[in-house]
């Protein structure tokens, strides 16, 4: 609003010092603030969004000064100190504020009724790929147990990376002798998913979010008939959700979400495990030709048909992930995670530096030769046509997780640039959209809570 502030726009602060002979402008300006009063007006408008925001400027190592009583005459059954930034103006108050991040407008189709996928859609790249099922291998002393994703080794690894005819490494592996992989469905759900054409999945594992439905009203009738709607849960998660009124119907369902429930479940670490169906959904739906991933953090607000049309028919594209709305280089990144805590920084820095090692170069918007518009995704979601490459990244991606930290924004880029390196006569059709237009198709929510990050690797 160049330069001026709407006090309309900002929370209430209820002051128990009231100030009956100064009135609240509609509107200031910094420019125009000479009076006292005014001036104290501002503060209060910047404490109120400093209340707010107090927990992500401490996660951010904000250093807090002075503590001050604000207006009147200290009453000590009311007052409590403000901690106020020292050497702060008023105008620094506003500055501490993060940006905020908008959604913009999308040209989707007026209608599903007017949407046909393109006859020469999946004219992409042909091969075939099957996938380990039992890990026949010998274990070693470091590898004493079965583990889901294979003990693949590095050359295998390297190997792995080839478009073409191959059986590799893609999670579901079971122990020699073994029954089950983990990541167990009942028998009936797995029939349910064999028939599944078209998904949109989720997860909520360790009870780490709330049960945020599909906005039903905004899905056409087309979709709740033709796709299906999976959120996947642990036993604990379910009996978390149906203690706060979410129970599960007759035919399994909530809402539009049909609710299956994993059990024997891969890994320890809970945001681990949720990138099983985030990247695997061709193999938890063999049949399916379209799936779309959205985080716990989101509701779904658009169809998921229009969806598709926009982002994969229209643009010719295979597979379809927005870049972050404030990183764009993996040096960031990294930097970011370790500062925050998100996982264990040794085994962050082991997985950078072999990246590096292997290639792995600063993020170059001037570079023409940049092959993607950031090398940061925000992973929350994904639209993916199951073409072989498509599936063939997402294995490759799921396996980046699997053998490094469970922090996908570290792996995508380096993954994506050695397929792309590897297989120069074979094209990836990836679209990597705006972050605004994912805003566009979603709600967005904080999660009830994050998962501890692992202290060891």
């Amino acid at each position: 609003m160049h330069g001026k502030f709407s006090t309309s726009s900002f929370p209430v602060f209820h002051s128990p010092w009231p100030s009956p002979e100064f009135t609240a402008p509609a509107t200031f300006s910094p420019s125009d603030l000479q009076s006292r009063k005014e001036i104290q007006l501002a503060q209060l408008v910047g404490l109120a969004i400093e209340a707010r925001a107090a927990s992500e400027v401490a996660a951010e190592g904000g250093a807090f000064g002075l503590k001050v009583f604000f207006y009147g005459e200290k009453d000590d059954n009311m007052s409590s100190p403000v901690e106020v930034p020292q050497k702060s103006s008023v105008i620094d108050i506003f500055r501490k504020r993060k940006p905020k991040h908008y959604s913009c407008d999308i040209a989707f189709a007026k209608s599903v009724e007017y949407i046909l996928e393109p006859e020469d859609y999946l004219n992409f790249t042909k091969f075939s790929l099957q996938y380990i099922e039992e890990d026949g291998k010998r274990l070693t002393e470091h590898q004493s147990e079965p583990h889901f994703g294979g003990h693949q080794t590095l050359e295998e690894r390297e190997e792995s990376f080839y478009a073409k005819n191959q059986t590799l490494n893609c999670g579901f592996v079971k122990g020699s002798g073994a029954k089950s992989s983990g990541y167990d469905v009942d028998e009936k759900d797995k029939i349910y998913m064999n028939s599944c054409v078209i998904v949109v999945s989720s997860c909520i594992f360790g009870s780490s979010d709330f049960l945020r439905r599909p906005s039903s009203k905004l899905i056409s009738e087309y979709s709740k008939k033709n796709v299906c709607f999976i959120m996947f849960l642990d036993e604990q998660t379910l009996s978390k959700l149906s203690s706060e009124g979410h129970i599960p119907d007759e035919s399994d369902r909530i809402g539009l979400w049909r609710i299956i429930v994993v059990r024997n479940l891969p890994y320890e670490d809970m945001r681990r495990t949720g990138k099983v169906p985030k990247f695997l959904s061709h193999r938890l739906f063999p049949s399916s030709r379209y799936s779309i991933w959205l985080d716990s953090k989101m509701r779904l607000n658009t169809d998921p048909m229009l969806i598709i049309e926009y982002f994969l028919w229209r643009s010719g594209s295979e597979y379809a992930i927005s870049n972050h709305y404030d990183r764009h280089c993996v040096w960031e990144e990294v930097l970011q995670n370790k500062r925050l805590n998100k996982y264990n920084h040794s085994a962050i820095e082991e997985q950078f530096t072999f990246y590096q090692s292997d290639g792995l170069t600063k993020f170059d918007p001037s570079d023409p030769q940049t092959q993607l518009p950031s090398y940061v995704p925000e992973g929350s979601f994904i639209i993916r046509a199951h073409t072989p490459m498509s599936n063939l990244f997402s294995c490759l991606w799921f396996n980046e997780v699997n053998r490094f930290t469970s922090r996908d924004q570290l792996s995508f880029a380096y993954t994506y640039l050695k397929l792309r390196r590897m297989n120069p006569d074979k094209p990836f059709f990836l679209n990597m959209f705006k972050d605004c237009e994912r805003r566009a198709l979603v709600k967005l929510f904080r999660h009830r809570e994050a998962p501890s990050p692992p202290t060891t690797p």
